[in-house]
């Protein structure tokens, strides 16, 4: 039998306990946990996890209507593959920090893209000052490139005083 998966997106106001709110819900359910991803934003926590056994959308809903409405989150629930034990391995880091402007995510990931660099985590942050603000980017990837071929196609964003460091991941599997 095939197991249908979704894809929960909670967001709201951060607040101690949300997470242990929402698993205990699904628990209580029957509700199993795939890969997740939760962490704070501006104020705001986002929940996203991968999640199987309700019976379907609907009863899903049902089981989180009173955590959600307790905790003031939003959700949106999507139908996905399950895809589970295709973990990849990261083999790149790109460290991109600046002064903020509109455009730098879009530049940087464009010259991945270009690369065939497959993105896999890409966390930001907003440091310095309200009137000087530092953009900062972390991004983790798979690549077949050498690192010098990445740090050259990089040059281009380097040239708009953008700071950017290529560096290997080295993963060692016993």
């Amino acid at each position: 039998m095939k197991t249908t998966w979704f894809m929960l997106t909670m967001i709201g106001k951060d607040k101690p306990g949300m997470v242990a709110a929402i698993s205990g819900a699904l628990a209580d359910h029957g509700v199993t946990l795939g890969e997740t991803s939760m962490l704070r934003l501006g104020g705001n926590f986002t929940v996203m996890m991968m999640v199987s056994g309700a019976a379907d959308e609907q009863a899903l809903r049902e089981s989180l209507a009173p955590i959600l409405e307790s905790q003031g989150m939003c959700l949106h629930v999507d139908p996905i593959e399950g895809g589970l034990h295709k973990h990849v391995i990261p083999n790149v880091h790109v460290t991109v920090s600046g002064a903020d402007r509109p455009g730098i995510v879009s530049q940087v990931t464009a010259v991945l893209a270009e690369m065939g660099i497959n993105i896999l985590d890409l966390e930001s942050d907003v440091a310095g000052t309200e009137d000087k603000p530092i953009y900062i980017m972390q991004i983790t990837a798979v690549s077949t490139l050498d690192i010098e071929a990445i740090e050259t196609a990089l040059s281009s964003v380097r040239e708009s005083d953008v700071s950017v460091s290529v560096s290997a991941i080295e993963t060692y599997i016993g």
